[in-house]
């Protein structure tokens, strides 16, 4: 199976336009002619922006997120980290993460997990801190 043929799939069962998807995860993952590649032959990197371009290529009302938007090296992360922020104006997003840095920057509220149970914090300094603690 190919990138392309996973853009095919995603496209099929959201009912997008194939092409309009193609262009979208080509661009933003900067695959190239790599997307016509098997991805047996991609590296964990670029398996990882494949997957992250392809939850991005449609527009949801919510997103579930784990860390995966912390893989690629610097440039994209800067360009996943750039999508969030235009994103986080339209959805909803839950996300499962350890970076404290980004849940300040991009939550509104936490729920820290202690020992199988859950405690919501509006207070994303306090959050943190007994984060910190765990």
């Amino acid at each position: 199976m190919t990138g392309y043929d996973n853009c095919r799939f995603i496209a099929k069962l959201y009912d997008a336009p194939l092409k309009d998807l193609v262009e979208y995860v080509a661009d933003f993952t900067e695959l190239g002619s790599q997307l016509f590649t098997q991805t047996r032959y991609y590296s964990d990197g670029m398996r990882a922006r494949l997957a992250f371009g392809l939850s991005l290529a449609i527009n949801f009302e919510c997103y579930l997120i784990d860390e995966v938007i912390l893989v690629g090296d610097r440039r994209f992360q800067q360009r996943s980290h750039d999508e969030f922020v235009r994103r986080g104006k339209d959805c909803a997003m839950l996300m499962a993460i350890h970076s404290m840095e980004f849940a300040k920057e991009f939550c509104s509220s936490a729920l820290v997990l202690k020992n199988g149970r859950g405690r919501v914090f509006y207070d994303l300094d306090l959050a943190c801190s007994i984060y910190a603690t765990l």
